[in-house]
């Protein structure tokens, strides 16, 4: 009777080639499983902020641009405010031009300087988009005219401009001085 305690044998644990691989393969496709589910929280975690910045981005962009086409109608407003300013002084040296032409005319006296001058002017005038206000014979609107007289005429309709007596002008589709006008009323 042989005792295993006394024996001399070492114990042996046998393994096949084939369980040695297959333990091998199932460690490494654990780790291989584990890095590849990282690596795919890395990624989702990164296209997370990466769409975050985007967003942030576009705000940006969208604010930039507003805020570019708010400076830029700020600065024509005020370059047309100024343009403005100086056309309603310029209006009144150009209406005492236009008077005394008039009165030269009315006199017999040569105003080919005077009408030289006055072309010059309406040059200008054109050149800073500054238009007259045709008012006679139209209806009156309170938006380009100014009434400052009424008179009955039964041939007319009501608030038809009947004289004008200070032209009127636009800048840059505004009024900046309204016609004074004469209007008709129905009697």
């Amino acid at each position: 009777m042989s005792n295993e305690s006394n024996s001399d044998e070492i114990p042996v644990n046998v393994v096949s080639e084939n369980e040695d691989e297959n333990n091998s393969s199932t460690m490494e496709s654990n780790s291989l499983e584990s890095h590849i589910d990282e690596l795919t929280t890395q990624l989702e975690l990164e296209q997370k902020r990466s769409s975050e910045y985007e967003e942030k981005f576009k705000l940006v962009l969208a604010d930039f641009q507003n805020l570019s086409r708010k400076t830029q109608t700020d600065i024509e407003n005020g370059v047309n405010s100024k343009i403005n300013e100086f056309a309603l002084d310029f209006l009144q040296i150009y209406d005492d031009f236009v008077r005394a032409k008039e009165v030269f005319s009315q006199s017999k006296i040569n105003s080919a300087g005077l009408d030289s001058i006055l072309k010059n002017m309406d040059s200008l005038l054109q050149k800073y988009n500054i238009k007259q206000i045709d008012a006679l014979g139209e209806i009156f609107d309170p938006n380009y005219h100014e009434a400052i007289s009424i008179i009955t005429d039964p041939t007319l309709d009501d608030n038809t401009i009947t004289k004008e007596l200070r032209k009127g002008y636009i800048s840059h589709e505004r009024v900046i001085r309204p016609t004074l006008v004469e209007i008709s009323k129905k009697g």
